[in-house]
């Protein structure tokens, strides 16, 4: 298989129009546009009845201890562990694209609505359902895309992962509340071929 973006090159910096933050220089931050960005894939093998579509971010930090604190960076060494951003499951073997933005276009305090989908496929939720429980503004169970929010003091860029893999199921066993890691214990056994490109982002302004 191959997949590529028309929103950013493979091993390149994702626009910030597809984060879910990006640098404000008076406050660290401020929100994004949040839009999914473009993916397409070719290549299919023959026996292909559905595909998932995964999107994570290996570079999250394993204690939140110095995240987004001022006068502290996380250091390089500190041990890194898997943040689950989009996880679509279940889209038609006749499909070989995402459109940009079709699947998120702001980000939606409270989180968006889920699992299904207008365009037919079921979506996870991400790992910012985990991120903003307890907080009175934000908490809510985050459905689909929600793209890239590094702490703004990371001494690392961050490398986000899009993988679409072929299967030989048309549909997942899944329940209606689904995160990553659920979708990959799926995964087992039905992939008949993946591929996967990886954009990097920061929000540390020493980085950029």
């Amino acid at each position: 298989m191959k997949l590529w973006s028309d929103s950013f090159t493979d091993g390149g910096r994702i626009p910030g129009e597809y984060a879910f933050a990006v640098i404000d220089p008076n406050h660290h931050v401020k929100l994004s546009s949040n839009r999914n960005p473009h993916l397409a894939w070719s290549d299919v093998p023959a026996g292909t009845k559905s595909f998932v579509l995964i999107c994570h971010d290996y570079d999250v930090p394993s204690r939140p201890d110095d995240v987004n604190q001022e006068g502290r960076e996380i250091p390089s060494s500190l041990p890194r562990v898997d943040f689950f951003h989009w996880t679509l499951v279940d889209i038609p073997a006749t499909t070989s694209s995402v459109a940009a933005g079709s699947y998120s276009h702001a980000v939606t305090p409270r989180g968006k609505a889920g699992p299904a989908t207008p365009q037919g496929p079921r979506q996870g939720i991400n790992d910012y359902t985990a991120w903003f429980k307890g907080d009175h503004d934000m908490e809510g169970d985050y459905f689909g895309y929600d793209g890239p929010c590094p702490p703004w003091n990371d001494s690392i860029l961050h490398h986000y992962v899009f993988t679409v893999s072929a299967l030989d199921v048309a549909q997942l066993p899944l329940t209606d509340k689904f995160g990553g890691a659920e979708v990959r214990k799926a995964l087992d056994g039905h992939v008949l071929a993946s591929a996967a490109i990886t954009g990097t982002y920061t929000l540390n302004p020493r980085l950029t």
